[in-house]
C-alpha cells in the first residue's frame, strides 16, 4: 500500500468513490443466491491476520488504499454471524433490510442522542416513537411502561435494573422505617455505604434461578458483589422454578434488601422460571417485603410476539405476567435482528431513573421540558448512538404480523430439529428430563449432547469445522454440550432442517 498526504478538509469525492466501493461489494454479498458459510476458512483467516498492520503508520495510506484494504484483509476474515441463517451460536440475530438500510443512515448522520432538543433534531422523538412502539409489541402498556431507554444491550440493561432496583429498595426501606418526613435514602445522592447505614440495612442480595452471567456482572458493577447472587431455584434437574420456601427465608432475612430476578429464557435451555401464576406470587411477596421484581428477558420476551394458539401456549405462557414486575432488560439484537449494539431497559418507575442517572451540574446539557426525558439523565450513557433508528425502521417496515412471522419459523424450526436429535441414536436431548416427552414448551434453543464420552468431548469442534453451521459450547450438568440457537430472520424451516440434520446426521455416522 503506497503512502497518502494527510486528511484533507475536503475529501467528499473520494469518500463517495469508496462508499461506492463498499456499496458493491456488500450488494454482492446480499445478492448471493445461496446463504454464505457461517465462518471464514481457516486459511482466509490465517492469510487475513497475517495481513493486519503491525504498527502505526507515520504517514497514513489514505482512503483509497485503506478501503481496499477493509474489503481484501477484514471483510474475508469476518465471520457470517448476521448473514448466514446457519449461525446459531450464542443468540446472534441478523439484520434485517429496513434495519440494515437506518443503520448506513446512522453512520452518515453520526447523531449523539443524548439531550431532548426538539428545536433541533428529531432523533429523541424517534427514539421515543421506537420505544413506545417496543412496548406495544410486546403487549404491555405504553402508559404504565413509562420508564424506557435503549443501552448497549440486554447487560447494560440489567446493570441499569439492578441499579434502579437497589435504589428502589433502600428508599422503600426508609419509608417503611418512617424516614420519609427526614432526608430522603438515596444510593444516587448518598452512596451505597451511606444510604444502607441510614437504612439500617447490612446487604443488598440478588435472588435469582440460573442466572445469566450478565447478572453477576451487573451485581459486581453496581457494588453489591457477585457474591450477593443467590440461586433459590428448586433443585429439579431444571433449576429454574422458584424454591418458594427458600426465597421467602431470604426476603425475610433481617439487614437485607432484595432484588428479585426472573429468568425469562434461560440461556442454555430457553426454558422459562414462570408462568404467570408464579409471576403473581413472586409480585405479592416483592410487595409484602419490599423487595425490586426485576425480569432477564434478553431475548424469552419475544416469546410474547407468539400468537395465542395451542402451538404457542406453552411457550406464551413463559413469558406473561411481565406487566407486574418493576423492570425489564431486554435485547435487539438478538430477535429484534438489529444491529449490535441495542439492548433495552423497562420499568414502571420512571421517577428512579434520573435518581441515579441523572447528570448533576452539568447546565451545558439541559434540554426543552417536555415528556420525552434527555436520554442521558434516565440511563447509562451520555454519549449515545442513534441505534434506535434501526428499532423504528424494522418496526415500521414489519410490524406486529412480520414479527409474529419470524418468531414462528424460529420456534418450528428448534422444535423440529429437537424431535429429531430425541429419535436419533447416537445424540441425547438435553435437559434428561425432556426426552420423550415431546417439544411443545420447547422454544427456540435446542441443548443436546452426543452420547459416545469421546464423541462429545469433540462435537462442537466438529460441526463448526464443517463451515456449513455453527454452534455454541456449553456444558450442562458438568458435562460438555452442544447449544443450536435459533434466532436470525432468514429462517426456512424446510431448508435449515436439511441443513442441521445432514451435518449432524453425517458426524455420528461418521464416528461409529
Amino acid at each position: 500500500m503506497s503512502s497518502e498526504t494527510p486528511l484533507p478538509a475536503h475529501a467528499n469525492d473520494r469518500t463517495t468513490t469508496s462508499l461506492k466501493v463498499i456499496h458493491s461489494h456488500t450488494y454482492t454479498l446480499l445478492d448471493s443466491p445461496s446463504p454464505p458459510a457461517p465462518l471464514p476458512s481457516p486459511s482466509t483467516l490465517t492469510s487475513s491476520t497475517s495481513s493486519l498492520l503491525s504498527h502505526l503508520p507515520t504517514t497514513g495510506y489514505g482512503l483509497p488504499a485503506t478501503t481496499t484494504h477493509l474489503l481484501n484483509t477484514i471483510s474475508p476474515g469476518l465471520n457470517h454471524s448476521a448473514l448466514s441463517p446457519s449461525y446459531y451460536g450464542f443468540v446472534t440475530g441478523g439484520v434485517t433490510p429496513a434495519a440494515l438500510c437506518a443503520d448506513a443512515l446512522v453512520s452518515t448522520h453520526d447523531a449523539n442522542v443524548q439531550v431532548h432538543l426538539p428545536h433541533e433534531t428529531i432523533a429523541t422523538a424517534v427514539e421515543d416513537r421506537a420505544l413506545s412502539m417496543l412496548v406495544a409489541l410486546f403487549g404491555l402498556d405504553e402508559k404504565a411502561w413509562r420508564g424506557r431507554t435503549f443501552t448497549t444491550g440486554a447487560t447494560a440493561a440489567n446493570v441499569a435494573g439492578l441499579a434502579c432496583g437497589r435504589e428502589w429498595v433502600l428508599r422503600e426501606r426508609g419509608r417503611r422505617m418512617g424516614l420519609q418526613g427526614k432526608r430522603e435514602i438515596s444510593v444516587g445522592q448518598m452512596g451505597l455505604l451511606e444510604a444502607c447505614a441510614e437504612a439500617g440495612v447490612k446487604r443488598v442480595k440478588v435472588l435469582s434461578t440460573r442466572a445469566h452471567s450478565s447478572l453477576g456482572k451487573a451485581a459486581s458493577v453496581v457494588g453489591l458483589g457477585r457474591g450477593r447472587l443467590v440461586d433459590v431455584g428448586v433443585q429439579d434437574g431444571v433449576g429454574l422454578g422458584f424454591d418458594w420456601e427458600v426465597l421467602e427465608r431470604e426476603l425475610r432475612v433481617e439487614g437485607t434488601v432484595c432484588v428479585v430476578a426472573v429468568s425469562c429464557a434461560e440461556v442454555n435451555t430457553g426454558a422459562f422460571a414462570t408462568g404467570v401464576e408464579e409471576m403473581r406470587r413472586l409480585s405479592a411477596l416483592c410487595h409484602r417485603y419490599g423487595a425490586w421484581l426485576h425480569v432477564d428477558a434478553a431475548f424469552g420476551i419475544f416469546a410474547r410476539c407468539l400468537p395465542d394458539t395451542p402451538e404457542f401456549a406453552s411457550v406464551r405462557a413463559g413469558a406473561l405476567g411481565l406487566e407486574l414486575v418493576d423492570s425489564i432488560a431486554g435485547d435487539g439484537h438478538k430477535m429484534l435482528n438489529v444491529p449490535y449494539d441495542c439492548g433495552f431497559f423497562f420499568t414502571r418507575h420512571l421517577e428512579i431513573q434520573p435518581a441515579v442517572f441523572q447528570n448533576a451540574n452539568a447546565v451545558y446539557l439541559g434540554g426543552a421540558a417536555a415528556d420525552v426525558p434527555s436520554p442521558l439523565n434516565i440511563g447509562l450513557e451520555n454519549s449515545r448512538k442513534f441505534r434506535a433508528l434501526p428499532v423504528y425502521a424494522t418496526l415500521m417496515a414489519y410490524g406486529r404480523e412480520g414479527y409474529e412471522d419470524m418468531v414462528v419459523r424460529q420456534v418450528r424450526l428448534a422444535r423440529k430439529v429437537a424431535a429429531w436429535i430425541d429419535r436419533r441414536e447416537g445424540l441425547e436431548l438435553l435437559p434428561e428430563v425432556r426426552r420423550g416427552k415431546g417439544v411443545d414448551d420447547l422454544f427456540i434453543v435446542v441443548l443436546f449432547r452426543a452420547a459416545d464420552y469421546e464423541l462429545n468431548e469433540e462435537l462442537v469442534r466438529r460441526i463448526n469445522n464443517g463451515r456449513e453451521m455453527y454452534v455454541s459450547a456449553t456444558k450442562w450438568d458438568g458435562k460438555p454440550a452442544s447449544r443450536i440457537a435459533v434466532s436470525n430472520w432468514q429462517v426456512d424451516v424446510e431448508r435449515d432442517f436439511k441443513l442441521v440434520t445432514g451435518v449432524l446426521d453425517g458426524i455420528v455416522a461418521a464416528a461409529k
